[in-house]
């Protein structure tokens, strides 16, 4: 459809106002939400992470597209949730204790919720107890934490630290990113993955949750 193929362009563009009033115009028209999700946003989405792992589009860029799916999904998700379409996972995402920022986070969130994930957003600051009651709660597949300080490392540390002593680990897989993280660090802190940025823990969330592209 011509018009799906305009909104993923429209996405890419950081167009807002007219992917939101081209979402609303398609469910107005009979358009289902599920088909809006995957072959508009997500199929624009999917073109902005290729378009960022080539160089082609840069965080600023990037960051903009994801603010158009993000309204987007504003509109959709009351169709979704009445039409019991679900979700191919659900992810809890926080910024550990003592860290304040949160732009890598919220971009690996939106390129979560574009690849058709269900994120629950702890935000920033995020102290060991809350995720484990984010689990329980959310009853996600997989947890990701998020630091950009080195400092914040270690608490990244104390943190599946606390998962790992709980009963809740068994349930989820653990993904870990920020400037400073390396696939070393993963691994010494039993992290069960590690991305480098928001396109690249697509792949890893997929891998991890063996569901194929």
């Amino acid at each position: 459809m011509a018009e799906l193929q305009e909104m993923a362009t429209l996405l890419q563009q950081g167009n807002v106002n007219a992917v939101k009033t081209l979402t609303q115009r398609l469910l107005d028209n009979g358009v289902s939400a599920q088909t809006i999700l995957n072959d508009g946003l997500i199929a624009g989405m999917t073109v902005v992470g290729e378009q960022m792992r080539c160089g082609e589009m840069y965080l600023p860029e990037v960051l903009q597209s994801a603010s158009v799916m993000h309204a987007a999904m504003s509109i959709l998700k009351p169709h979704l949730l009445s039409g019991g379409v679900q979700p191919i996972g659900r992810v809890v995402l926080g910024t550990v204790k003592g860290d304040m920022h949160d732009i890598g986070k919220n971009l690996v969130g939106i390129m979560l919720q574009g690849a058709g994930f269900e994120i629950a957003d702890l935000g920033i600051n995020t102290p060991p107890e809350k995720f484990v009651e984010a689990i329980r709660q959310h009853q996600p597949k997989l947890v990701g934490l998020s630091a950009m300080l080195t400092t914040t490392m270690l608490v990244m540390k104390k943190t599946i630290e606390v998962i790992n002593a709980s009963e809740v680990r068994s349930q989820v897989k653990i993904i870990i990113g920020g400037a400073p993280i390396t696939q070393r660090f993963a691994g010494e802190i039993g992290a069960d993955g590690f991305a480098k940025d928001a396109v690249s823990a697509v792949d890893k969330v997929k891998e991890l949750l063996a569901i194929s592209n």
